[in-house]
């Protein structure tokens, strides 16, 4: 670590949880930031500021004018251009030490299980159910820590699902896949604009303490935070011994 790094990131240096070995950690980690939107904006630019080495960005989508209301990243004039490549370059602006791989395209079960394998820790900063089930997938297949947000109007969800630990619950065990879940989405229902920074930073922090190996993560917890009333509640998410997708990797309990 030279001494621009050292200037670079001293406030987390003066850190006695962190220090030197968890900046040297971040340094050698791959994060993956599936969506480039509302979550993955504040996740993506924290991880980067904080120098997580790798950051690969997955999104299929354009800035819209409706995105800069929230989306952070993006200026006016990226409107029409692909989220992962105006978020790359911001990023790049912002840090350029770190190296950014910008993935414009909606990925398939086999390339999310590659992508999910090669990384140390993935965020799911998505909107619809099919897409997290697929992530929860590749995460358990790789035993990869998953770090999942969500924010639809004032009512925002931060959990962590760790099946490294074979009593931990994975993201099915809570939102069964085929179960009669609403899928609400921004575009329909609208959403306040801090509440995503909110949650982002949230995921943000629960991604770097797992690349740290320090304090306690969200793993087997659910934090719903209601952003109208400013209040926070904690939901214990028990393991589904039952589960079709995590309930016979190696070492869960019968």
């Amino acid at each position: 670590m030279d001494d621009s790094h050292l200037l670079r990131y001293s406030r987390h240096l003066l850190l006695d949880e962190l220090g030197t070995d968890a900046q040297e950690r971040f340094a050698a980690a791959h994060a993956l930031v599936v969506g480039a939107g509302g979550l993955g904006n504040p996740a993506a630019q924290f991880l980067a500021s904080a120098g997580v080495g790798t950051l690969t960005l997955v999104d299929d989508d354009e800035v819209d004018l409706t995105n800069l209301q929230r989306q952070l990243l993006f200026a006016l004039a990226d409107v029409g251009v692909p989220k992962v490549e105006a978020a790359a370059r911001r990023l790049a602006a912002v840090n350029p030490t770190i190296r950014i791989v910008p993935l414009r395209r909606r990925v398939g079960a086999d390339e999310l299980g590659a992508l999910a394998a090669a990384a140390d820790v993935v965020l799911d900063c998505t909107d619809n159910f099919s897409t997290r089930h697929a992530i929860n997938r590749a995460c358990v297949a790789a035993a990869k820590p998953l770090v999942s947000g969500a924010a639809v109007r004032f009512d925002g969800q931060v959990a962590v699902f760790d099946t490294r630990d074979p009593a931990a619950p994975c993201y099915h065990c809570l939102f069964g896949e085929g179960e009669e879940l609403a899928e609400t989405r921004c575009a329909t229902m609208g959403v306040f604009a801090p509440l995503v920074g909110v949650v982002g930073a949230m995921q943000a922090a629960e991604a770097l303490k797992l690349i740290a190996g320090t304090g306690r993560t969200l793993a087997g917890r659910l934090l719903v935070f209601d952003a109208l009333s400013s209040q926070w509640r904690e939901l214990r998410v028990p393991r589904d011994p039952q589960c079709p997708v995590c309930a016979h990797r190696p070492g869960a309990p019968a």
